[in-house]
């Protein structure tokens, strides 16, 4: 059974920064993971993503405040958000693409972390 599981959010002051992590357990390999966030009210969107070759793409809203990185070792991502606005307030979700026991190419989701940032 595949679980993503995210940890790290939280409150904070604009200005200041949060790390989120999201582990991987249950895939038999993982081509992409990627950072979503959904605000209340709007959209789901992509925050960043990296794949396994550690090739990364930032929405352009976090662009230069964002950082994503990956432990391919430990099926790990880490989001490291500075500079951080009110607007950023969001449910985050970490997503993966991968394969699991099927061996199906497949996306799945974790339940999501809170971040609010105050002003």
């Amino acid at each position: 059974q595949v679980q993503l599981v995210e940890s790290g959010g939280g409150l904070v002051q604009a200005g200041g920064s949060l790390r989120l992590s999201c582990v991987a357990s249950g895939m038999l390999s993982i081509a992409a993971m990627r950072w979503h966030r959904q605000a209340p009210g709007k959209p789901r969107e992509v925050v960043a993503s990296i794949t396994n070759s550690g090739t990364t793409d930032y929405g352009d809203s976090v662009n230069g405040r964002f950082t994503i990185s990956r432990d391919n070792s430990k099926n790990t991502v880490l989001l490291q958000m500075s500079s951080l606005k009110p607007e950023d307030t969001a449910v985050y979700y970490c997503n993966a693409i991968g394969r699991d026991y099927t061996a199906t190419l497949r996306q799945f989701w974790g339940q999501g972390t809170q971040v609010t940032v105050s002003s």
